[in-house]
């Protein structure tokens, strides 16, 4: 628990940086990179490390934020809360007002990725990360239904460990109750088959986007592994 309360000190404590965001007036997604690499490099690294967004997807994951200023933030599946601790200090930093919202299964369901003792870790004790149990998507799209907010703007972060099945089921959601959605997917990089990696993401978002022609832009972080793919509107 001292490891916890030593991790949680280094919440930031003052909104110092500028917005990234530039030219507000044209369609393309810009922002100024070098604004959130100093963030990225100064605020998170020391927090959540490299593991398991590379320094690049953590730019991405930002940058999606201070360009979309969700209403509302949705994830599940994710690594001790690392990403709901990325979101949570780039909405602190940028002075976006955003809800969080970080879904993790029960501590009675058998997954690989469960992350028991651990879950939240990163964002225990932080008010402003609201942590629940359940299946992410039906418990976000639950939490959707109850918001009476008029013009809400979500962003649903979907972590793509899971299988093809998995990931097509949850994005297939999202696009259907939640169309004006942002969305930022996980682990979507793409290798020949023989390498042998979890290609199943990515064929996933493939084979939905195919489904809906022209309904979203797609940004990829895509170099190498895990991979990080975003679907926004523009």
């Amino acid at each position: 628990m001292k490891v916890l309360s030593k991790l949680n000190k280094l919440i930031i404590k003052s909104n110092v940086y500028e917005s990234p965001v530039i030219n507000k007036e044209c369609t393309e997604f810009e922002v100024n990179n070098w604004i959130i690499s100093k963030f990225v490099i100064k605020k998170l690294v020391p927090i959540v490390d490299v593991l398991p967004f590379p320094i690049n997807e953590q730019v991405l994951m930002v940058a999606a934020v201070c360009r979309i200023k969700p209403t509302h933030i949705f994830e599940w599946g994710t690594h001790f809360g690392k990403s709901a601790r990325i979101f949570f200090e780039t909405c602190k930093a940028f002075n976006i007002k955003a809800q969080i919202h970080s879904t993790d299964l029960p501590v009675d369901i058998d997954h690989v990725e469960h992350p028991g003792e651990r879950r939240g870790l990163y964002v225990k004790g932080i008010k402003d990360v609201n942590l629940h149990y359940g299946d992410g998507l039906e418990k976000s799209l639950l939490i959707l239904s109850q918001i009476k907010q008029a013009n809400i703007q979500p962003l649903f972060f979907v972590d793509g460990d899971h299988s093809y099945d998995s990931v097509k089921r949850e994005l297939e959601g999202i696009i259907k109750y939640v169309p004006q959605a942002t969305v930022l997917l996980h682990d979507t990089f793409y290798q020949s088959e023989g390498s042998g990696y979890n290609t199943g993401p990515h064929k996933a978002i493939a084979d939905v986007l195919a489904s809906v022609p022209n309904t979203y832009k797609i940004l990829s972080q895509n170099l190498g592994l895990p991979g990080m793919t975003l679907l926004w509107h523009g």
